[in-house]
């Protein structure tokens, strides 16, 4: 038409500009809304919707305030889409003054206007604008109650989504996935799980799909709950999703939080060559990270980049954390040396404290301090924390104590930092220091954060805390703790008494340790498995040394496989010998 002298009034270019974007074809969208002598808001809106579905949303933005400036007033389709843009960018004053002059035009009681205000709001993290532009709305659209619940999930307030939940009459997909998704971000796996089981009841009009798989798998992985994530990995495979890589990927993790890392790595394969994106290998390679299977992370790592996929940071983190659990130093230290010169990766404070950890367990105190000293940017609590984790198992007061001092100051509230310095006390036999850290703690109302672990049995997640005697089967529990000592005994294991950490007697000290909650969780695994079952175990804490030592005895004695997964990462015992090769 151009071509041949038409020139296209407001209206027939606003349908040009509509027909040019959603072709993909952006470029003539943006010719033909030029060309056009005397604009209107219908024009407006066709490129500002333009813009915005390609991903453009300052110049959406930026076209709004052009089409403010000529005097052309906003609509019910002007406003969504700018408010969208606002939201995207976490820009709530543009969005203030887009609310406000839907109030001047009427527009802000317009069911998509309205809801559109909720979400900006909820995403720039104004719970209580959005709340109040909820509260005015007189026809409220089930986006609307979606972007609230997600709201106060993502702000922790679960009361308030969950009344929210319970006060809509009409739930789709996206209601009953983001209670999952929240559930699952603020650490209430069993809720989660929960939520996801009422779907998949006969009576429930709303099916989970791929997105609510996708959400649900993290909550298995949190509480390892390894038999419900295979009965969620037999429902996706169900509804056709074998293939699909987004949930592939996921139980790559999910499987590999669970302890079980031929599954995941089944998972892995799974996934097609040309669907392997960065995701899927900083996925694969973070599984081996955890599971102290260093050779086997960086195998996958040399297998990416053939397959050219550039690595970045989260890379790192898994490619070195690897090998600093699986003692392989000077191959960290050179994939560390070479991440800006080979792969363009600029280090973060997360890589060098990956170094600083890889070089303190192996005992090169002095050498992970010079690394501290050099490093570029301020020493964070990972830092010093890596620091003070090695001064326990190769022991220098003077660093721990300096690594101590920093995490006093960058984490004050986290007792943890206490406790662990006064171990290394109690280890040196320095109990007037123990003393004064106790006291310090107490008068500081910090208390340590108890030791706990899980064993998932038949589908249900058993919880035991140290000393723990409220299980329902807490005697035949003490009762079989009783007897392992004789059995061990017999067979070579010498309790380790450093690690109960009181100034009592030996006995005394023997006693204790007998009750750690690692301990209590795979005597209950015992007692109510067949033989041969894998135990699987979760401890909040990192697993102590004589705990370790038992753990690789009762899988020799008992003929169990045995996996603990502890804070820093996973054991598998298995005929008298740990995965770790006792190096951890």
């Amino acid at each position: 038409m151009i071509l041949h002298g038409f020139q296209p009034n407001a209206y027939l270019g606003a349908k040009m500009v509509a027909m040019y974007a959603s072709s993909g074809d952006l470029a003539s969208a943006v010719n033909v809304f030029h060309i056009i002598k005397y604009p209107s808001t219908l024009l407006y809106n066709s490129i500002i919707r333009a813009y915005t579905l390609h991903g453009y949303a300052a110049k959406s933005i930026e076209i709004y305030g052009q089409m403010h400036c000529l005097g052309l007033k906003g609509d019910h389709f002007t406003y969504p889409f700018v408010l969208k843009c606002c939201a995207e960018l976490s820009d709530v004053c543009i969005g203030k003054c887009v609310h406000g002059l839907s109030l001047r035009t009427g527009l802000e009681s317009d069911v998509y206007v309205g809801t559109s205000l909720i979400d900006m709001y909820v995403k720039c993290c104004e719970m209580s604008n959005a709340r109040m532009v909820f509260d005015e709305l007189s026809v409220r659209g089930v986006s609307s109650w979606n972007a609230m619940i997600a709201g106060y999930m993502r702000e922790g307030e679960i009361s308030v989504a969950e009344e929210l939940f319970g006060e809509m009459r009409c739930k789709n997909i996206v209601s009953w996935t983001a209670m999952i998704s929240g559930y699952t971000q603020n650490g209430m796996a069993e809720q989660a799980l929960g939520v996801f089981d009422q779907m998949l009841r006969e009576d429930s009009e709303v099916k989970p799909n791929w997105v609510t798989v996708m959400s649900v798998l993290p909550a298995c992985a949190h509480s390892a709950a390894l038999e419900r994530g295979r009965k969620i990995h037999e429902f996706a495979r169900g509804i056709g999703l074998e293939k699909n890589a987004s949930i592939q990927t996921a139980l790559v993790a999910m499987y590999a939080k669970c302890g079980s890392l031929s599954e995941a790595r089944q998972c892995f394969e799974r996934i097609s060559g040309s669907e392997k994106i960065l995701v899927v290998w900083n996925t694969m390679i973070t599984a081996y990270a955890s599971h102290a299977r260093g050779s086997e992370a960086l195998s996958t790592f040399e297998d990416m980049v053939r397959a050219g996929v550039q690595p970045d940071h989260i890379t790192f983190t898994g490619l070195l954390s690897g090998c600093s659990h699986s003692g392989l130093v000077d191959v960290g230290l050179k994939y560390f040396d070479g991440m800006k010169t080979e792969y363009s990766v600029e280090p973060r404070v997360e890589h060098y404290a990956c170094v600083v950890d890889l070089l303190g367990r192996a005992g090169r105190l002095m050498e992970a301090m010079a690394v501290v000293d050099k490093m570029p940017m301020q020493a964070g609590p990972s830092i010093w924390g890596a620091l003070l984790s090695a001064c326990r198992n190769h022991p220098n007061l003077e660093i721990a104590e300096t690594a101590a001092r920093n995490l006093f100051i960058l984490e004050p509230d986290n007792s943890g930092n206490y406790v662990l310095l006064s171990n290394i006390y109690a280890e040196a036999g320095m109990w007037t220091e123990v003393d004064k850290l106790r006291i310090l703690l107490k008068s500081q109302g910090m208390k340590k954060s108890p030791g706990c672990s899980w064993i998932e049995v038949n589908g249900k997640a058993h919880l035991f805390l140290g000393g723990d005697t409220s299980h329902p089967q807490a005697k035949e529990v003490y009762m079989l703790l009783e007897e392992l000592p004789k059995k061990m005994k017999a067979a070579g294991y010498v309790p380790d008494t450093r690690f109960s950490l009181h100034d009592v007697s030996e006995e005394e000290k023997e006693h204790n340790l007998t009750t750690h909650s690692e301990k209590l969780a795979i005597a209950f695994g015992l007692l109510n498995t067949a033989p041969g079952v894998v135990l699987r175990v979760t401890k909040n804490l990192r697993i102590c040394g004589d705990c370790h030592t038992a753990t690789k005895f009762i899988s020799m004695i008992y003929g169990r496989e045995i996996f603990v997964r502890d804070v820093n990462r996973f054991h598998h015992f298995k005929d008298g010998h740990c995965s770790c090769g006792d190096y951890w």
